[in-house]
């Protein structure tokens, strides 16, 4: 099976990359996501809610694709603000909880000097392992 595109149906399509890749052992790679919703629009500057939509475009690649958030094996998050991230801990693990459960895939988090975006908080990379 070749790889395929997989870009969540109603979504604005993605500029110079893919949002996701399933790859014949139904591996799923799924490109930095932000705290936008599927037109490319912020809905807001609040790096919580932001978070959560980043989860929530995840979770619409993988559910694209056939799969499952607990089909999620790694994600690295790329945050602007360390702060920001540690003073809201309770409120980070509520947003996550509302969108992938109690599933914990490995991950990592990188603060960078920035985003591609502007007005974007935080970036998400992830895997899936589909079936």
């Amino acid at each position: 099976m070749p790889a395929r595109i997989v870009q969540p149906q109603g979504w604005v399509p993605a500029k110079g990359y893919a949002n996701g890749v399933l790859t014949e052992g139904r591996t799923l790679h799924i490109g930095g996501q932000i705290g936008w919703n599927g037109d490319q629009v912020f809905e807001t500057g609040d790096f919580v809610a932001q978070m959560e939509q980043t989860l929530a475009n995840i979770a619409a690649i993988v559910e694209e694709a056939g799969g499952a958030v607990t089909d999620i094996v790694r994600l690295t998050w790329f945050i602007t603000d360390k702060r920001a991230y540690l003073a809201r801990q309770k409120e980070v693990g509520e947003a996550y909880r509302r969108v992938f459960g109690r599933h914990f895939p490995a991950m990592s988090v990188v603060v960078v000097a920035g985003l591609i975006e502007d007005e974007a908080l935080i970036e998400i990379e992830a895997t899936a392992q589909i079936g």
